[in-house]
């Protein structure tokens, strides 16, 4: 590709491999944190679940035990006032007056929730509960079954305000023959309230699988499975928080309220009962989150102290740039000597510039003339055929035919003068005085001088223009050398390719800028891009003024030539100049 040469600054080359090294540093450190955290969230989790599981199993088996204790110790009461002479004298006498306040004095010794005493037809002479005399009992499974039995009945009755009641009775005799009923009612209530305060759930089931006992209210009466179906709805947002929080969470046994629980049960030794216990993952959660918070911490430290040190390096870089900035500061007034110089020679070498751009335009229609005669050589051959065709069709007295014949070749002349047309227009020199130029005029004028190489190479052009016309002030041929000479690097770069491409786009902002974009190999030098007599071809196929001279244009017109490597490979070329409106107008 001619002039074109790609390189990075040793600057960039400094400071690349550190880049490099900072990345992999901080990549390593991210991947140690999360493969660290990782671990010790499986660890801990299956450490803190088998913990907490083992206290749900000690504190199921000290409820089953405190339970069992107070429904033995209640089991007693019947059998002890079913004795009591003062009692089974009022049933005999009919006299109850003193009968309820000696209940009253038994119940605090023993512990129960209510005492009764009832006759022979079912009716409460005697209550601690003075607002339930004269209830009538007659109908109840606790009587019937009393009267029945020769020992203490249990009995488990459903309220009709909810809940359950746990009732022992006993039937009462004197001289042989019944004369009463008397009931305790335990109170296992109390145990629900106490499990409320440390549990997060607990339920009792009895034999037949139906819940008793809940510090859920709802769920008496119930199957477990139904019980724990009836799960009040949560919403998406709820929902999502809540499986955000449980990541450190097993698979869960069940669900309460949405949330996932350990799940024990274990077996009652009372007329086959169950408790089941249910504990939260909290716990689990906040021990393991509370050691990866601290690990968390540990990578944050080091991430800060490795930051820190890189900026102490950057801190000592700064240093040592305050130290190199007085020698720039003598390097710069050099420069402004050399700077003068130049310009002075500069002013020598503009003669000699005009006329090395019109050496170059000649030198370009030199390497096109082969595609150009190739590209006329086409139409006189065709204009062969047709006055061969029309000819023959005048002897057959076909002047018809004859002249459709004639129109073709006319036709053919018109292709082939406009071809000679942009080729003399090119050799011309430049004006001297600027004019309005549409650089989309410009530029087809250039691809049609370009279009032999272009349909010899077969190379994909693609142009991105823009809807209304783009106008700068300046000399329209000396334009079109430029996006001739650039179109032809652009052909340059691509010979090696396999699908070569160059995408042409114009944009208009501040200024008017033309883009010439290749997907060749690049540029190696961009330092030494628009030196004259700076080329990469072989001898014979240019000698490096290209660039040079096109650069020297657009500065002429009050714009810059610059280049680069494109980001996915490839050289991209840039002509900006200024946008002509109505103030430039005037101005000019």
């Amino acid at each position: 590709m001619s002039e074109h040469q790609s390189g990075a600054g040793s600057g960039a080359r400094r400071s690349a491999p550190l880049s490099v090294r900072v990345r992999v540093a901080l990549v390593v450190l991210l991947l140690a944190a999360v493969g660290t955290v990782w671990v010790t969230n499986r660890l801990l989790t299956d450490r803190f679940t088998e913990t907490t599981r083992n206290r749900a199993e000690l504190r199921l088996a000290l409820y089953s035990g405190n339970l069992v204790s107070e429904l033995r110790r209640n089991a007693i009461v019947p059998q002890l006032l079913a004795r009591d002479p003062a009692l089974i004298g009022a049933l005999n006498s009919q006299d109850y007056t003193q009968s309820s306040q000696r209940l009253i004095s038994f119940v605090d010794e023993i512990g129960a929730a209510s005492l009764m005493l009832l006759d022979s037809d079912g009716r409460t002479v005697a209550a601690t509960n003075r607002a339930r005399l004269g209830e009538n009992h007659r109908a109840t499974p606790y009587f019937v079954d009393a009267l029945r039995a020769n020992s203490t009945v249990f009995s488990v009755i459903e309220r009709e305000a909810g809940g359950y009641q746990f009732v022992y009775s006993r039937r009462m005799e004197s001289v042989g023959s019944t004369v009463g009923v008397i009931l305790v009612e335990v109170d296992l209530a109390k145990f629900e309230q106490a499990w409320k305060g440390i549990s997060d759930a607990v339920m009792v089931t009895n034999s037949e699988g139906m819940i008793i006992l809940a510090t859920e209210p709802r769920w008496r009466g119930l199957t477990p499975e139904a019980a724990l179906e009836r799960q009040p709805a949560d919403g998406a947002i709820e929902r999502a928080i809540r499986a955000t929080a449980d990541w450190t969470v097993q698979e869960a046994d069940a669900y309460l309220k949405g949330e996932a629980v350990m799940r024990i049960d274990g077996r009652i030794p009372f007329r086959g009962w169950t408790l089941t216990t249910f504990t939260t993952y909290a716990s689990v959660r906040e021990r393991v989150n509370a050691v990866l918070a601290l690990e968390i911490m540990v990578f944050a430290i080091l991430a800060a102290l490795a930051f820190y040190a890189l900026s102490r390096k950057t801190a000592v870089r700064m240093a040592l740039f305050q130290r190199e900035s007085v020698e720039l500061r003598k390097l710069n007034a050099r420069l402004q000597r050399e700077i003068s110089e130049r310009e002075r020679v500069q002013k020598n070498l503009a003669v000699a510039e005009q006329s090395l751009a019109q050496s170059s335009k000649l030198a370009a229609l030199g390497e096109m003339s082969a595609a150009v005669s190739h590209e006329l050589n086409q139409p006189l051959a065709a204009m062969k055929t047709y006055l061969a065709g029309a000819r023959l069709l005048l002897r057959r007295n076909r002047p018809d035919e004859a002249l459709s014949a004639f129109h073709r070749i006319d036709d053919l002349i018109e292709r082939m003068g406009a071809i000679t047309k942009q080729l003399k227009s090119y050799a011309r020199k430049g004006q001297e005085a600027f004019s309005p130029v549409d650089l989309a005029e410009a530029l087809a004028s250039a691809l049609s001088m370009m279009e032999p190489q272009l349909k010899s190479r077969r190379v994909k052009i693609t142009k991105i223009l823009p809807d209304d016309p783009v106008r700068v002030m300046g000399d329209r041929m000396r334009i079109e050398q430029v996006l001739v000479n650039l179109l032809r690097n652009a052909l340059d770069a691509t010979k090696s390719v396999d699908d070569p491409q160059v995408e042409i786009i114009l944009a208009a902002g501040e200024t008017a800028t033309l883009s010439v974009r290749d997907n060749g190999h690049g540029i190696q030098d961009l330092d030494s891009l628009f030196e004259p007599f700076y080329t990469t071809k072989q001898p014979g196929d240019g000698v490096g003024l290209g660039l040079a001279i096109s650069s020297g244009i657009v500065s002429d017109l009050g714009g810059r030539l610059t280049a680069r490597n494109g980001e996915e490979g490839g050289a991209v070329f840039e002509m900006q100049l200024p946008v002509l409106n109505a103030g430039t107008a005037a101005a000019e």
